[in-house]
């Protein structure tokens, strides 16, 4: 997605939230970034509070924010280009980007 929509203005957010003590080293994760290739921002959430403040309890979750901030879409589960919850997902990608500024 950041790919097809990142010249329109989607950005991609990573936040790790760890599940277990070990993946709260700062460096296991920065090793995970590197080996799968994310070039996006990724945060820390070591003591859980994005996590918290979005009321989450499920991982993976995926959120969209529109351009003002507002939390406009969320996803819980693994999303695949090409399934139909990633089509419509996708759906509510473009449109937040064909949204005009407020």
């Amino acid at each position: 997605m950041k790919e097809k929509y990142g010249d329109s203005g989607f950005r991609v957010i990573g936040i790790h939230t760890p599940e277990f003590d070990y993946e709260k080293d700062r460096k296991r994760v920065e090793r995970a970034v590197a080996r799968y290739k994310l070039d996006h921002p990724v945060f820390m959430d070591n003591d859980y509070g994005y996590w918290n403040a979005l009321g989450n309890r499920y991982w993976p979750s995926f959120y969209l924010v529109d351009k003002a901030g507002n939390i406009r879409a969320r996803h819980v589960g693994e999303l695949h280009e090409g399934t139909a919850k990633g089509s419509r997902f996708e759906q509510k990608i473009k449109n937040l980007l064909a949204e005009k500024p407020s």
